[in-house]
């Protein structure tokens, strides 16, 4: 996927973009690569880029009392990525951001993501249905993690994930799911 086209299908989802509009999103992501199991964001650290994904998996998690990464979410080709809660209030960040395969990425500073509001305000009408988007998203899935068995949580997750997210390690599709390395071993070769 090209940066161009991203953007567009991105954007274009929900607004008409100007000319001038792709113009300065276009001169304004820059490209970003990560290796494999590079960290982006530490906690504590500050999040300086809102990025799109080109290609990669990323994962977002914090660590439990034990120091296991409890994941969060994931971002694959064609997602948003980054740790939102640093790049939206400027503070650092409680989350990690880690490349977990090799990540192109195309990212925005605050300041110029701040500028296309500013320059362009029918964004803020693509942000209140990207907002939407994801609280929808984090609903569904709060009422998964707390409703559904771990063979449902399974099932639900397998129907609906990139294929990119099955050749990632196991254990952090398990933490995702909310559920045991060896229960997530099991219900993939029942399904296999």
């Amino acid at each position: 996927m090209q940066k161009e086209e991203l953007l567009q299908s991105t954007f274009g989802k929900y607004i008409s973009i100007s000319e001038e509009a792709c113009e300065f999103l276009f001169q304004k992501f820059k490209p970003k690569e990560y290796a494999a199991r590079k960290m982006i964001v530490e906690s504590g650290g500050y999040a300086r880029y809102f990025y799109f994904v080109l290609s990669g998996v990323q994962a977002i998690y914090l660590l439990n009392e034990k120091g296991e990464k409890v994941i969060f979410g994931f971002s694959f080709k064609g997602s948003p990525s980054g740790a939102f809660d640093s790049f939206i209030r400027n503070e650092p960040s409680n989350f990690f951001l880690e490349a977990l395969t090799p990540s192109k990425l195309i990212g925005i500073t605050k300041p110029d993501f701040d500028e296309l509001f500013h320059r362009f305000p029918e964004f803020y009408q693509w942000r209140a249905h990207f907002m939407e988007d994801i609280l929808l998203g984090r609903i569904s899935r709060e009422a998964e993690l707390s409703t559904y068995s771990a063979k449902k949580r399974f099932d639900a997750f397998i129907k609906r994930c990139p294929p990119e997210l099955l050749e990632i390690p196991q254990k952090y599709l398990a933490s995702y799911l909310n559920m045991t390395p060896e229960t997530f071993s099991r219900l993939r070769a029942l399904r296999d």
